[in-house]
């Protein structure tokens, strides 16, 4: 019998006795191969020389695949030790790779025990491989049974709550070894479980996969065909496909049914933009799945009305914006009108809007791509306009025309519409922008196309256009304070009489003679045509907070630092009702939301980095904002205006006692240090 055949049946027998191999079997082992080596001496050498040059061979094949060259020797020791050494490191032991002090040639006594050692160690290595295989994770043993095909196996693990959607740790899952083995049976017991069909495979391909995971190409590509299957080509890549790709891959019409039936997606792209249908060859399959789509688009649309019934956009968007009714009601009824189909599909939607910096245009503009591509990176283009400000930056635009650096590279606008042609772009502070970009964006506005540097023609007749603009601002926010000031009159007068006519009274819209007056004319001056404002389709105007928006502002910062310090410091952080008001009276007209999170930071977040510095905030504790004593008492008798002034203090708060104010020392100025000297 032959060495490495003795080794192999060793493992045999101590995988069946059903104990862990310890040092006392691995030794027993290893000394049944070196007992049966003096008899079986020419067929070990034979055996040995064969099964070298079929490793050596098999790895050269691998190696002229991936472009590298890789040369035939006899002598294989160190490989052996080696691959030994890495297989035992993975498996929680370790092996020293020795060498002859001698860099002269080996004679035949020295091969053979060089080769000895070689055999000895791969058969060590192969038991340490085995023993760590019977110490796998629940989830491993999941895979291993899905990709072996043992539903029993498989159904006992589910029995034991294991995750029917854990991954290998190159990315796949259960349920897309089973799809792609062609395991019904097993796909069907999974997807009871709860098995997603809907993830996407993390594996790329070796290359690839082998870099981020910092292994081996030659180990990544061996456990993919071992692990997962080798039907497949190992160049190409397979991130995002899902248990629907492959089953598609493996042409299992019985699969793919099993699989559309559990929820899977037919319409689902992969990274590489491919859909299931996509793979599928002509008959059966493919209109099994041509069939499936159509009915799932019907179902998702059913979906979307419904959810859009039930929760609409207005509220969606209310939920990250606060404030500007009016602004949302305007673009959520655009939106409505193009998701319905009560819109005209030969021009794109654009809108223009107008208002001080920091009043929520850019936060909207990015809440309605998040609602209109789900999160997809996408389908949100941003554009800050303050770089193209030159004539000679418009190449940057659509891209540079032939002849020119650059030309290849395509434009920032056209190369990202090219990837998504319905996305949302945002042109942010276009009042920046050189006319001559403005000139560009007639073609685009008017019937949904652009031309790029190399004359091809981009159609994004389904994109939504923002834009956000500066330009009459003051204007805007003086007309504002002044509805405002209007509207709190109003209050006071009706205060006695009707409690709710208070919060109706705050909606104020702005007339149509100031629009026509005032604001027109300022943007008439600035863009210098009349054709590029004939071609917006909604003007949406942005006014200043009002006291009420204020002290939600206040709390959504509070509550964001309140956040941070349990995560970084499991610190409490609370707050008197007092600390709204003050805070909010930090609120500038001209910079909206940023003064009120600037405000907080000086006031509140000063205090509360000088005072852990000063190591006067012990972990866990309880922390309380709170006013200086003095400054309560002139707010509530009214002396204050408004509560301008008034001074903030930190408490710390203690079980059976209130609170203690705390002792923060004041940071050292210049002309104290000098002082000092």
């Amino acid at each position: 019998m032959l060495r490495s055949g003795l080794s192999g049946l060793g493992v045999t027998r101590l995988l069946s006795c059903g104990s862990e191999p310890n040092s006392v079997t691995l030794t027993a082992a290893l000394g049944l191969v070196q007992r049966t080596e003096t008899a079986q001496g020419a067929a070990t050498a034979q055996y040995r020389h064969t099964d070298t040059r079929w490793r050596w061979e098999t790895a050269g094949r691998f190696y002229r695949t991936t472009g590298h060259s890789l040369q035939y020797r006899h002598t294989d020791t160190r490989w052996r030790w080696e691959t030994a050494s890495r297989i035992l490191n993975n498996t929680g032991h370790s092996l020293q790779y020795r060498e002859e002090p001698s860099g002269r040639r080996q004679n035949d006594s020295g091969k053979k025990s060089s080769d000895r050692s070689g055999v000895q160690a791969l058969t060590a290595a192969l038991l340490a491989y085995c023993y760590s295989r019977g110490n796998k994770s629940k989830g491993e043993e999941l895979l291993v049974a899905a990709r072996d095909g043992i539903a029993p196996e498989v159904e006992r693990l589910l029995a034991e709550k294991v995750d029917p959607n854990s991954r290998h740790r190159l990315g796949w899952t259960p349920l897309m070894v089973a799809a792609m083995g062609r395991n019904q049976s097993i796909v069907k017991s999974l997807l009871r479980a709860g098995a997603d069909p809907n993830l996407g495979d993390e594996f790329c391909n070796v290359h690839e996969t082998s870099k981020e995971k910092g292994l081996h190409s030659l180990e990544v590509l061996v456990t993919r065909e071992d692990e997962f299957s080798d039907r497949l080509n190992n160049r190409a890549s397979f991130r995002g496909c899902t248990a629907l790709h492959y089953a598609v891959l493996a042409d299992d019409y019985g699969t793919v049914r099993e699989l559309l039936e559990g929820g899977a997606n037919p319409q689902q792209k992969n990274d590489m933009g491919h859909t299931p249908i996509d793979y599928a060859r002509e008959g059966e399959l493919k209109q099994l799945l041509r069939g499936w789509e159509s009915r799932f688009q019907e179902e998702q649309r059913k979906r979307d009305m419904e959810e859009r019934r039930r929760f609409p956009l207005e509220r969606r968007l209310k939920e990250h914006i606060v404030g500007q009714e009016s602004a949302i009601a305007t673009v959520a009824a655009a939106i409505r009108r193009k998701e319905n189909g009560w819109y005209d599909e030969e021009h794109p939607l654009v809108f223009l809007f107008l208002g001080s910096s920091g009043i929520g245009k850019t936060e909207l503009a990015k809440q309605t791509a998040r609602y209109m591509h789900k999160d997809i990176k996408k389908g949100f283009i941003r554009l800050d306009m303050s770089e193209f400000q030159e004539k000679h930056e418009v190449a940057k635009f659509i891209g540079s025309p032939p002849g020119y650096v650059g030309h290849e590279e395509g434009g920032q606008l056209t190369k990202k519409l090219k990837q998504c042609p319905d996305a949302v772009v945002l042109f942010d502070e276009v009042d920046k922008a050189h006319p001559d970009v403005l000139t560009i964006m007639l073609q685009l506005f008017d019937e949904g196309r652009l031309t790029d540097g190399k004359g091809k023609t981009i159609e994004c007749k389904d994109a939504i256009f923002i834009m956000t603009c500066n330009a009459g601002s003051d204007e805007i926010a003086q007309y504002g304070l002044q509805l405002r000031q209007e509207a709190h009159e109003i209050n006071k007068k009706r205060l006695a009489q009707n409690l709710d006519d208070i919060q109706t009274s705050e909606k104020i819209t702005i007339s149509k003679q100031f629009k026509e007056n005032v604001i027109r004319p300022i943007l008439k001056a600035h863009f210098r045509r009349d054709e590029f404002l004939g071609r917006i389709n909604e003007i949406v105007y942005f006014l200043p907070f009002c006291r009420s928006e204020l002290s939600q502002l206040v709390r959504k910062e509070l509550n964001s630092w309140a956040k941070k310090a349990k995560q970084r410091h499991s610190i409490t952080l609370m707050w008197d009702p007092e600390v709204i008001d003050v805070l909010a009276d930090g609120y500038n007209v001209h910079y909206g939301a940023r003064s009120i999170k600037h405000e907080v930071e000086r006031r509140v977040v000063n205090q509360l980095a000088a005072a852990y510095e000063q190591d006067l905030l012990p972990r866990g504790c309880t922390l309380r904002i709170t006013v200086e004593d003095s400054d309560r008492r002139l707010m509530k008798e009214g002396k204050g205006e408004e509560g301008k002034g008034a001074r903030l203090r930190l408490e710390l708060v203690e079980q059976g006692s209130e609170g203690r104010k705390l002792d923060i020392r004041e940071p050292l100025t210049p002309e104290d240090m000098s002082f000092s000297f």
